[in-house]
């Protein structure tokens, strides 16, 4: 008897919606297909038609623990990514401590294992801890990165000299460099020729379109030079977009596979400039709001396939931080939970179409990072069900107070998204009904390439954590 019978539904196939029924046994993708004639099921979803599509991988998530419990928790920030419709999350190092050695590795794969109730990756960090990346990469971290190459939330940006090393080191271990890309030196100078300027679009002047192709240039001619695989964070601009592009058509000509991959942002994607008037410090983030110009170089990026993937790069703080002065509030939004309702928002209005949505949420998120190994990423049998079940026609508009993150507000607040009515992870029904159904701890770590067994079985994982436990079952804000 399988454990979920979906009935009634519509998937994507072959570049266009097909009626289909899936059948899900040990939390994997069993059979696909039409008229399967299931007696029983330890549960039958009634689609009534909606469509049936893989849940989001986000590859970018700050979920604050440990050491910033007040802005979020593994527990909320994964309710929150449940309640959005992603079940998979990588997270990025800069908590309090960094992941940056052996003991913070443990102590945050320690407190996601207890909380989360998605399946998570953690990145390893890289300032000057380059002995220390081979360690990491055993414990089994993802990727290294984000790698700063500009101040940001945590102050772990890096001196050029030491990008090249670690880039040296990651390309010797075989990794992925994830690269936060803002020049340094031009930000610096920016900012000293703006000390009087008050204006709310202040942060996008002090990080301005040539900030951001700099670093993305440099970074670009050293991971060549390396032979070392990069991934450009969160890119903003028209200009990066076009770096990348040349640097996927020489590759694409010289009949070698890129070395290089791309992520772009909802809020770079959605909010502009234009914005600034309307959020103030709410719109402050690291890259900057973009002018229109770059939104609709990075659609098209996204639409021709030079943008590999969306990703959240969720940094939530709470309101009392962000309301203040736009030079002293801190960079980052929340976007965990809006990023897939945003995403199939935008397929709805013709931005993108669903085919190309499917692979930027959630194919080559696992294709790049390697979560393909753990059978992510696609809505195929013998894959983790990781699903969602999404009616296109139902839009609404996003609202903060019916969210799951501890911030407590959007960006995006009273813009359209299409939200799921069932999320599942690995087969489990976690977010159904508009509340969250399973408890806390039932994610599971997946490990990178790099992984050694028995890394993450010694007695350091046992100290206590010194983090407030006072987490609920039932996380059903809303």
């Amino acid at each position: 008897m399988p454990d979920i019978f979906i009935k009634n539904t519509k998937i994507y196939h072959d570049n266009c919606l097909q009626p289909a029924e899936i059948i899900i046994e040990d939390g994997k993708v069993a059979r696909i297909g039409k008229d399967l004639r299931v007696s029983s099921s330890d549960l039958i979803i009634d689609a009534g038609g909606a469509l049936t599509l893989p849940a989001g991988i986000d590859v970018h998530v700050h979920f604050r623990e440990p050491g910033m419990t007040s802005k979020e928790t593994w527990y909320t920030g994964s309710c929150a990514a449940a309640a959005g419709g992603i079940t998979t999350v990588i997270d990025q190092p800069n908590s309090i401590p960094p992941t940056t050695d052996r003991r913070s590795f443990f102590l945050k794969h320690k407190l996601a294992r207890r909380k989360s109730i998605v399946d998570f990756g953690i990145n390893g960090g890289v300032t000057g801890n380059i002995d220390k990346l081979g360690e990491l990469w055993g414990l089994g971290a993802f990727a290294f990165g984000e790698i700063f190459m500009a101040e940001s939330t945590g102050g772990l940006n890096i001196s050029e000299e030491a990008f090249e090393a670690a880039l040296g080191e990651i390309k010797r271990l075989g990794a992925l460099a994830t690269i936060h890309a803002e020049d340094e030196k031009l930000r610096l100078e920016c900012e000293s020729l703006l000390k009087t300027y008050t204006s709310p679009d202040y942060h996008s002047k002090a990080r301005p379109n040539i900030c951001e192709a700099m670093a993305i240039q440099k970074a670009v001619g050293l991971a060549g030079s390396l032979k070392t695989r990069a991934h450009f964070c969160h890119i903003s601009t028209l200009e990066a977009v076009g770096i990348i592009r040349k640097e996927k058509y020489l590759a694409k000509k010289a009949e070698q596979p890129s070395l290089i991959s791309c992520e772009v942002t909802p809020h770079h994607l959605f909010l502009s400039t234009k914005d600034w008037e309307r959020l103030g410090t709410f719109g402050k983030m690291n890259p900057p709001l973009r002018n229109l110009q770059s939104i609709k170089a990075l659609t098209n990026g996204l639409n021709d396939g030079t943008v590999d993937m969306v990703a959240s790069d969720h940094a939530p703080h709470r309101l009392s931080e962000k309301d203040t002065d736009v030079r002293q509030a801190p960079s980052g939004v929340p976007g965990v939970e809006t990023l897939m309702p945003l995403m199939l928002a935008a397929v709805k209005k013709n931005i993108l179409p669903l085919g190309r949505m499917i692979r930027a949420t959630s194919l080559n998120p696992a294709k790049v990072f390697g979560l393909d190994r753990h059978s992510k990423g696609r809505l195929a049998e013998g894959f983790d069900a990781d699903l969602i079940i999404v009616n296109p026609r139902d839009i609404r508009p996003i609202k903060a107070d019916l969210l799951h993150s501890k911030a407590g507000w959007t960006p995006f607040e009273g813009m359209d998204g299409v939200f799921p009515e069932y999320t599942l992870s690995r087969g489990e029904v976690v977010w159904m009904e508009e509340a969250i159904t399973v408890k806390a701890g039932r994610g599971k770590f997946l490990a990178g390439a790099g992984f050694k067994d028995g890394s993450l079985n010694e007695g350091d994982d046992n100290e206590d954590d010194g983090e407030d436990d006072s987490y609920g079952d039932d996380y059903n804000k809303g």
